[in-house]
């Protein structure tokens, strides 16, 4: 049987005897173990065709490998088979229409690189070696998100393959409520094998700043940070995270390493607009050191890859905040320091401007568009031992912001090992019967249920 699957199709079939199985295998996250009993790396969207129909004549279990860095490792699967669109990976520019198509196993770097050659940009993730159908499917955020909206926000249409193996074509126009779906509802619908994104215009060049203090300074650079945020013009961007100090360059040798808090101030508009809000963090409360300089947007948009390389052992979980409340402030301060790995982190982005202008209804997205925080508790580690004792550190952290939680939502694309209960939570009881009739319509067997899934009404 497999044989007749190879022979019907252009791109490879892998099995546990072929020997590239072993790194076809892998993900991101190096905690996922997972034997597929297939790898299907599809060439084209009659491939996934293909690949859908044999998997349920055969009834196996599909996952959906786009980037593969689902950090739960949704994209893997034992015994099943993936479809790994990883070879789906073309990058076509309109610089005129300011429009890109992207192929779903497309990651961050390879469209960055093509949107740059025009100084063009979509607003996505922070780490570059993301897939970029994961990352759209279930919202999308970073540098960008204050100016330009979530990923979705800018996604006008999309090829999918459906359960049935239709092959279909979504937008505000065709097919409404399924294109409706697919902003926020993940991979619950289908395959999508093609995004159209619409662009903005981005650098080259952009302006960085990277302030960092000692954690005993934290409940007072927490309070600077949310003044300062609160007032931060559109074309500005700051994450807050506690991190420990890289052992880079511009950091001073004996701060290397050590636990602290930083100010990530990405500008995006005039070099003396940042320079005026760095300036002011500096003299407000002095960091132990800070580096700025003007870079290339996608210099920025791989900043943070280092930190998380690929492989590496990750743990996370994620929730909204309604403000960095003193009370919240607090806890952050308390809970940073027991953080073991060197590579674990708490970022906070803040969602404000153009995230906030759709309606909540307007999207699946799950979670409020009112302005709020997103945080998220990520453990990294090199070594499973560490990283069972930062599992602990994770949830801890986690349950300890719990009580300030906003009242709306859970960001999908972040909510690790999902469960009912949690997904019907993160999109709330009128989205979530809304996409749960949609999913009886479009996949009424829950063919694709290795995500945040959805039930079929």
């Amino acid at each position: 049987m497999t044989r007749s699957l190879s022979d019907s199709i252009a791109g490879a079939v892998i099995g546990p005897d072929d020997p590239e199985y072993a790194e076809a295998r892998k993900v991101w996250n190096g905690d996922i173990d997972r034997r597929p009993a297939l790898i299907v790396r599809c060439a084209s969207v009659s491939d996934v065709v293909a690949a859908i129909r044999y998997a349920r004549e055969e009834a196996l279990e599909i996952a959906v490998r786009g980037g593969g860095h689902s950090t739960p490792g949704m994209s893997a699967v034992d015994d099943g088979l993936v479809i790994d669109l990883s070879d789906i990976n073309s990058v076509e520019v309109d610089p005129t229409t300011k429009r890109a198509r992207v192929g779903a196993g497309a990651r961050l770097a390879e469209l960055d690189a093509a949107t740059q050659e025009h100084g063009l940009a979509v607003p996505t993730g922070l780490i570059s070696h993301t897939g970029i159908a994961g990352l759209t499917l279930g919202g999308g955020m970073g540098w960008l998100t204050r100016q330009a909206g979530l990923t979705i926000d800018n996604l006008v249409s999309a090829e999918m393959v459906t359960a049935d193996g239709s092959v279909l074509r979504v937008s505000e126009n065709e097919n409404p409520e399924l294109f409706w779906a697919i902003r926020g509802g993940g991979g619950n619908f289908g395959v999508v094998t093609e995004f159209e994104l619409a662009l903005h215009d981005v650098g080259p060049t952009i302006q960085f700043g990277f302030l960092f203090w000692d954690v005993e300074q934290g409940p007072e650079l927490l309070r600077l940070a949310r003044d300062t945020i609160a007032a931060l013009p559109r074309e500005l961007n700051i994450v807050v995270a506690g991190l420990s100090a890289p052992a880079a360059e511009f950091v001073p040798e004996q701060y290397h390493l050590r636990t602290g808090y930083a100010l990530m101030v990405a500008g995006f508009g005039s070099p003396e607009t940042h320079s005026e809000i760095v300036d002011a963090l500096r003299a407000a409360l002095p960091p132990l050191f800070d580096f700025t300089a003007p870079m290339p947007y996608v210099a920025l948009q791989q900043l943070l890859d280092e930190g998380s390389p690929w492989g590496t052992l990750c743990y996370e979980k994620s929730l909204y905040l309604e403000d960095l409340s003193d009370e919240v402030i607090s806890t952050v301060c308390e809970q940073l320091p027991r953080k073991s790995s060197a590579n674990s982190m708490l970022t906070l982005y803040r969602l404000d401007e153009e995230y906030s202008r759709p309606a909540d209804e307007d999207t699946a997205f799950s979670g409020s568009r009112k302005p709020q925080y997103a945080a998220f508790v990520v453990g990294m580690c090199p070594t499973a031992e560490l990283l069972a004792t930062e599992r602990v550190w994770v949830r801890s952290f986690w349950e300890a912001l719990t009580p300030h939680i906003a009242a709306t939502g859970t960001y999908v694309n972040a909510i690790g090992k999902s469960t009912d209960d949690r997904v019907r939570a993160a999109y709330g009881t009128e989205k979530y019967e809304r996409l749960a009739k949609l999913k009886s319509l479009y996949d009424p067997h829950n063919v694709f249920h290795r995500n945040a899934n959805i039930k079929p009404a």
